[in-house]
Order: structure tokens, then C-alpha cells, then sequence
């Protein structure tokens, strides 16, 4: 598997997710409030194997290569997994998700945390363009988008685990968006 990098911010380290990971990484995801959220190809409920085989065998096989994933975590409690984060090459149409624990919410902590990826995507990796989504409804999501620079694209059909969620809204950050934000 090709290097990682991981990042600090004010409150946050941003590790590579491991194998190893699993157990910490579902006390804050397998919750419905947290996945209801996500895309109706997240089972719910979610099986009690499911983040360990999700880990070792859609995101192990491609980690560095094609998808980077990241634990968040807080400096104050660097064992315990908040949240995460990915980025994809192949858009579907999306190139990032992310997640995070019901009571790390409200506090800043994943627009912190994508303000680094953001940098090594445009950076390093060399996109010139990423695409995300979130369920209409997400407001939390969505501000994300906001406050990180992101363009709304518009609507489209989309099933979530929440089958009140039936549309996805489409956003789009070029690069040069990106680097004019700190102009």
C-alpha cells in the first residue's frame, strides 16, 4: 500500500484507516442517525462484521491507489475514531464522503478536517475538479460544501438509507476555486 500522509490540525489528526481500525471506527458509525444519512447501498442494520469487511475489502485493496481514506480523530483522544473521510478518483459522481459520530456534531470538526484533504487533492493527488453529493436535507453536509467553496450543481434522483431522503443534491469544486478562497 502505497504512503499515506496524515495531518494535523488544530483539534484533529487525520490518520490512514487500518484493518486494525475496525472496532474503533463502528462505536460512532453504526448509529442510524449517522448512516440514515449515507447511500442506500450502506446496509442497515448494519451487520456486526460489516465495518471490518468494508475495510478490508473495498477500502485495503485500493488505499493509496485509487481512494484515500482517513480516520478523524481528536488530539484530545487520539485512540477514538469521530469520523472519516474518503476521496476517490472515479467519481460516482462523487470523489468524497465522509461521516461523523452524532455527538461530534455542531462543533466544526469536518470542516476542519476537509480543509487538508482538500489541499492534498488539488495538491499532490492533481485533481482539477471533485464532485460531491449529500442527501437533500443534510443541512450539515451541506454547509460543509458552503463553507468549503463548493458550487451547487442541482438535483438528481438518489435513494438513501432513509427512504425520506429521494433526492441527492450535486456540488462541484474546481481547483482554482479552491486556491482563490485564501486570495
Amino acid at each position: 500500500m502505497p504512503a499515506i500522509p496524515r495531518f494535523t490540525t488544530d483539534r484533529l489528526l487525520l490518520t490512514p484507516v487500518r484493518i486494525e481500525d475496525a472496532a474503533a471506527y463502528a462505536v460512532h458509525f453504526v448509529d442510524y442517525e449517522v448512516i440514515r444519512h449515507l447511500s442506500s447501498k450502506v446496509p442497515w442494520p448494519y451487520p456486526p462484521t460489516g465495518v471490518e469487511e468494508f475495510l478490508r475489502d473495498v477500502i485495503m485493496p485500493v488505499q493509496g491507489l485509487s481512494r484515500w481514506t482517513w480516520a478523524i480523530r481528536r488530539k484530545s483522544e487520539p485512540d477514538v475514531i469521530i469520523g472519516c473521510i474518503d476521496l476517490w478518483r472515479e467519481g460516482c459522481p462523487e470523489h468524497r464522503g465522509f461521516w461523523l459520530g452524532r455527538k461530534f456534531w455542531g462543533k466544526g470538526y469536518m470542516t476542519e478536517a476537509v480543509i487538508p484533504i482538500l489541499d492534498y487533492a488539488f495538491g499532490p493527488l492533481g485533481f482539477e475538479t471533485l464532485v460531491f453529493s449529500n442527501a437533500r436535507g443534510n443541512e450539515r453536509s451541506r454547509r460543509v460544501k458552503e463553507k468549503t467553496g463548493a458550487t451547487f450543481v442541482g438535483l438528481r434522483p438518489a435513494s438513501f438509507v432513509d427512504p425520506a431522503y429521494t433526492e441527492a443534491e450535486t456540488w462541484s469544486l474546481s481547483k482554482q476555486q479552491w486556491l482563490d478562497r485564501e486570495a
